[in-house]
């Protein structure tokens, strides 16, 4: 088992920054790949960015490139989730997950999840 806790979230305003942290525990010797997934109120959880336990593999969703970066720090068993230029539409609770394998988008591909931190971005 793996157990997941994210940090960071929070209240900012449109264009502001945040950095979200996910940290495992439990079983972390397995080499998983991470990944961020959002659901908004209303709407359907959604793939955000992933990459892969090495880090040389990083994946993103159209709507979040060139605005947030997902970094690893194995030693700390922790991944990040740097946002940055955030927009309202941006509002969402932010979940973390691990899987075997590559930085999949697919929300089938991760065994375990975090709880989720809310991120709400005003305008």
């Amino acid at each position: 088992q793996v157990q997941l806790v994210e940090s960071g979230g929070g209240l900012v305003q449109a264009g502001g920054s945040l950095r979200l942290s996910c940290a495992a525990s439990g079983r972390t010797g397995t080499n998983y790949a991470m990944g961020w997934f959002r659901q908004a109120p209303g709407k359907e959880r959604e793939f955000v960015s992933a990459i892969s336990w090495s880090g040389s593999t990083t994946r993103y969703a159209d709507s979040v490139k060139g605005r947030f970066t997902i970094s690893r720090d194995n030693a700390r068993n922790t991944v990040y989730l740097q946002m940055n230029s955030l927009k309202p539409e941006d509002t969402a609770v932010y979940y973390c997950a691990a899987g075997p394998g590559y930085a999949s988008s697919m929300e089938r591909a991760y065994d375990y999840w975090g709880q989720g931190s809310q991120v709400t971005v005003s305008s």
